[in-house]
């Protein structure tokens, strides 16, 4: 993989989160989780390039995001659709996702990424916020939650682009 700049990703955040989805990443090469994610978002936040991302505290992501400074974004081909589908849909403290999906995982600024993936934003934690309801202004919003399962904010610097 070679670095470019978060300037040159090669398809709309729209594109790559909500359709193409991702794996969101975190932890160290001890111990590390993934999920899939198909909400987030790329801006502009305090003058930095960040990424947007939302995880509810029962996912078992949730403690790597909040432990450690640094995540992933991985990005892949069609041909890993049914990874990402397996990925969303089991837990990690019930299997090892990598070794299912045959996923090689890989370490850069200290964020653990996937070989396999076609592009990788590495990012380094900047802000985290618990979603919260009385924050909610459309009410077709509240059909996403079950209770108090509100999604955390996770706002991250983008430090590196990693494409194939």
């Amino acid at each position: 993989m070679k670095e470019i700049s978060a300037n040159n990703l090669p398809k709309s955040a729209f594109e790559m989160i909500g359709k193409d989805w991702m794996l969101l990443t975190a932890g160290n090469e001890h111990k590390y989780n993934t999920m899939t994610a198909s909400w987030g978002g790329l801006g502009v936040l305090w003058n930095k390039n960040v990424v947007f991302a939302f995880v509810r505290p029962q996912r078992f992501t949730f403690d790597f995001m909040s432990d450690n400074d640094y995540f992933s974004c991985s990005f892949f081909k069609e041909d890993y659709r049914n990874a990402l589908a397996y990925c969303g849909k089991y837990s990690g403290r019930d299997v090892d996702k990598a070794k299912e999906c045959n996923l090689t995982p890989d370490f850069a600024e200290n964020a653990p990424y996937f070989d396999e993936a076609d592009t990788v934003i590495i990012c380094k934690k900047l802000y985290v916020q618990q979603m919260d309801e009385s924050s909610i202004i459309d009410e077709s919003v509240k059909a996403n939650y079950n209770g108090d399962d509100y999604h955390h904010v996770f706002v991250g610097e983008i430090v590196k682009v990693l494409k194939k």
